[in-house]
This record gives C-alpha cells, structure tokens and sequence, in this order.
C-alpha cells in the first residue's frame, strides 16, 4: 500500500531513512551517510524510470505482456543506441535496482557487482551528447569503503541491508509522489546530522519552503520561462522549484553551477530523479566568480539562489576581475573577505531584460559600508533593486540568523524599491521555523500589492534611500507594530485617585477602630 498523503509519504520515507541509519550505525557516521542514501535512492529511480519508459513503448507497440526487468541482456542490447539518444542513460536487465537487489543476499561479490553497474551506467552514456552529465555520478557511493566493514563480507552486509531498505520505500511510481522526494531525504538527513551540515551542507542546501517563495518570486505574471539559473546551485532543489510552480513542460532549460563535487553530482541526480530529461539542464563544476560556464547560455529569464554566505574570493587581488563584464559596471568589486555582492552583481550581468533574480542574503550586505555600499549605490541608483524581503529568523539549517531576499530586475515601472518585512511570517515545527503555505502567499500578495500596508511593507523611492546612505535593511523603512498596550492616561489618574481616596477612607475607618479599641481599655 502507497502511502497518499504528503505527511504519510515523508513519514514513511523518514522512518526507512532512519532504520538505515541504525543500520549502519558505527560504520558509516555522520555526514557521509548522506552519500550512500542518496545514491542507492538514485540507482533506484534511474532503473524504474528506465524501466516504465521502455516497458510503455513495448506495450504501445502491441507486446502488451513486455517487460524490460525481464528481459535477457542479449536481447536487451538491441535498443541501447536509441535508448541512451532519448533518456542519456541505458541500464541491462541484470543491473537494473531491482534484479541487484534480488540476488543480493546471495551474491558474496556484491560489492564488485554493484561497482561495476554503476560504471557501466555512467560508461553507457560515453561518446554521446549525455556523457558529461552521467559523468561521476556515483563517485560518492563508494562500495568498497572500510566505512562499511573490514571485510568484504561486513561491507556486503551492509549493502544487502542498503538495497533493501530503499527497494521496499513503499514509493509506487516515483514519478507520481505528492512529496519532493529527494528534497525531502536530502533535507532529514540534514537534520539528523545538524551538528556537521551546519558547514558541510547548510551553506547549500534551502530549505524547500523558501525554494518555493524565490521560485514564485521569480516567475509573476509568467505561464512560461525560456532559461532558469543558480549560479550556486547546490542540490539543485532551487532549480528544480520551478518545475513544480510551473510545471516541467513551462521551463525551456535549466542551468547552473557548482563549486563542490560531492554537491555538483547530487544537483545531477536530482535532475534525474525529477526526470528532467540530460538535454534540458547543464550543470557546471567551478568557481562561479572566476570561472563561469555559462556565457554561451546567458542571459537568463529567472535566476534564483542562495550563495554561500560572506565567502572569500579573489576580489581586487586578481587584477582581470575589475575589467570582467560583469563587475566593472560598480566601478568597485566586492571585499575579498565578504562575496556576497561579487555573485549579485553576477546575477545581474545575465539577467534577461525581462527577467526577474530573486536571492537569498544574510543581512550585512544590505547596511554594510566601504565597496558593499558602493555596490548598493550602483544598484540603486541604477533602479536595479525591485524588492527587498525580510524573512524570519531560523529558517535555515546551521543558523539562526534572520535572513532576506533581494529581487532584481532590469524592466522596472517604477523608480523605488519595495520593504516587506515577512519576519513574523512562520509557525515554529520542531526546532525550525517553517514558512506555510499561508504565510508563502501574504509574502507574494505584499510583493504583487507593491503598496504600502502598515507594519508589513513600505514602497520607498530611490531618492530617499540615497539620503539614507544607501541602507536598503528593510528595519530602516518599514515601522514595527507597537504591541504595548494603550494606556489611557485620563483614565489612569482617575483610578489612581479612586485608589488615593479608598485610602483615605481604610485609614479613617482603621484610625476609628483604633481608637475605640483604646477607649475599652
């Protein structure tokens, strides 16, 4: 039985996620885990979708009894070049997920079994328009770890209790599940290990309701965009938003890049396993500021992220960054200490003039002075900042600091940038603050409104946020609601003497006793 519910299908997927854990507990720890997961999960996505797909052009075909899972492998030969041409990819009957996972128990090579499907996985795209994106995919899913055992019998063990933790997910087709699945694993495993994903994941990975937010953002007013970008693409969860807010079908491309290998393969499993076909995303690995990979594919209708927080970089150490295209327009590069405005101005550079960037930013770059001010100045007085949004504090895993978005566009029809202060937009889950879907629409009808509304948004004109210094923090603009209570002041002295005069009668009345008291001696 499916589970049919988003919250059944994320508990279930929680407790597999979970018992796996246990299960490998004591070997491989912490972060690292993510790896083995996330893969097997992968492997498991890619053979079903093979699967489906071939089994339904069989059976369209006239074979109404075909299926591929049984199939020899000789015979299963016959439509490989035609098959890797349309999905990338080409998997034998005998090393799809669930064949492997069948003979498992009993397979005393399972690891070399399992290393070589997933080489012939990757291998099967060489030479074709695909290879470089099956290239590497499995790297991190390593089956030959001493983090597994010792032995080759423990690391077996340990993979038999892998393959059947994830082939018995009760998922049905993964295609059709209610939840993000891989968002959703990718995002508990992340808090199952807080302690480490504060550095080693956190800094990529956004949570999906704020995924959401910057996908709706980036797309008002539109049915259809031609290219999506994240210059810091992470898992690619935030990519992919758009697929869900628009649907697959609405999105002519999408691209990205990403510094981190580990990272940079789960972007393309991701896009994978949202079955985003290998010619409709290319995601890059580099160093974005220094090394972009997309000036062929530039400029971009929407573009969002969520860069890594006051990273280092190059800045004005490396003399060809001030004549690069793309920040020469600020006269002034970012702090080598403090990146973030180096990838906004990036941003900007391949944003479309029709197009709409809405990113993620800790607050200092919205205050801070020296090149970040002038940068701010650039923005500004250029009429390039469309929105600033404050969002709550500790939405994020490995913070709790009080984020914001910043939106650009190139097209404004106005000259002023509107403040929404969405901090008291969430309900505390757990130990996060969560954005739901109530709290998602005020934040897009205020930023669709683009008018004042007391306490929640102010619409601010250039000229009055260059005689602020250029100080964009929305606290600057938008007054907070005094929850004090009112006292009424008339009414305050007039209790007050009610009380004076009531005291003034006890002690008549006390005085009298008193006295009486004496008299009766």
């Amino acid at each position: 039985m499916v589970p049919t519910t988003k919250e059944a299908q994320r508990a279930e997927l929680h407790r597999t996620i979970w018992r796996i854990a246990n299960d490998l507990r004591g070997s491989v720890d912490g972060w690292d885990f993510k790896s083995y997961v996330l893969g097997m999960l992968f492997y498991r996505f890619i053979s079903e979708n093979l699967t489906n797909y071939i089994n339904k052009g069989e059976r369209e075909a006239g074979d109404a009894e075909f299926d591929f899972r049984y199939l020899g492998d000789s015979d299963a030969e016959y439509g490989r070049e035609s098959t890797v041409a349309e999905k990338g990819f080409y998997i034998l009957p005998s090393e799809l997920f669930a064949n492997v996972r069948e003979r498992a128990a009993r397979d005393v090579n399972l690891n070399e079994t399992l290393e070589r499907v997933f080489k012939n996985i990757e291998g099967s795209a060489l030479g074709s328009e695909s290879e470089d994106d099956l290239k590497g995919l499995f790297d991190d899913l390593d089956v030959n770890s001493a983090k597994l055992g010792n032995t080759v019998a423990q690391r077996n063990a340990k993979l038999v209790k892998l393959l059947d933790a994830i082939g018995d997910l009760p998922l049905g087709d993964l295609e059709d599940n209610t939840i993000d699945l891989f968002g959703d694993a990718y995002e508990y495993l992340m808090q199952m290990y807080a302690s480490q994903a504060g550095k080693s994941g956190g800094e990529y990975y956004t949570p999906q309701e704020v995924s959401e937010v910057l996908a709706k953002i980036a797309v008002v007013g539109k049915t259809r965009v031609n290219k999506v970008y994240d210059p810091a693409a992470g898992s690619g969860s935030l990519l992919l938003k758009f697929a869900k807010v628009l649907g697959k079908r609405n999105v002519g491309g999408f691209y990205g890049q990403e510094i981190n290998l580990t990272t940079y393969n789960l972007a393309r499993i991701n896009m994978f396993l949202h079955d985003v076909n290998f010619s409709k995303f290319s995601i890059a690995l580099g160093d974005t500021l220094t090394d972009p990979k997309h000036w062929d594919d530039e400029p971009f209708e929407a573009i969002v992220s969520n860069p890594p927080y006051s990273i280092k970089w190059d800045g004005d150490a490396n003399p060809l960054l001030i004549n690069d295209d793309r920040f020469s327009p600020a006269g002034v590069l970012a702090p080598k200490s403090k990146a973030d405005l180096a990838f906004v101005m990036h941003m900007l550079s391949w944003l479309a003039v029709n197009g709409t960037a809405a990113i993620v930013e800790f607050p200092g770059v919205l205050y801070r002075g020296g090149a970040e001010r002038k940068i701010r100045q650039y923005l500004i007085d250029n009429n390039y900042v469309d929105a600033v949004i404050q969002l709550p504090a500790d939405l994020f895993f490995g913070t709790t600091i009080a984020t914001c978005i910043i939106v650009l566009k190139k097209s404004k029809t106005d000259n002023s940038v509107l403040f929404i202060d969405a901090s008291s937009e969430f309900e505390r889950i757990g130990n996060k603050n969560k954005l739901q879907p109530k709290h998602q629409q005020r934040i897009l009808d205020a930023f669709t409104g683009r008018a004042d509304i007391d306490y929640i948004a102010k619409l601010v004109p250039n000229e009055s946020i260059a005689e602020n210094d250029y100080n964009i923090a929305v606290s600057s603009y938008v007054e907070k609601e005094d929850t004090r209570e009112v006292i009424d002041i008339v009414e305050l002295n007039a209790e007050i003497a009610r009380i004076v005069a009531r005291q003034a009668e006890l002690r008549t009345e006390i005085d009298a006793i008193v006295a009486d008291l004496e008299g009766s001696k």
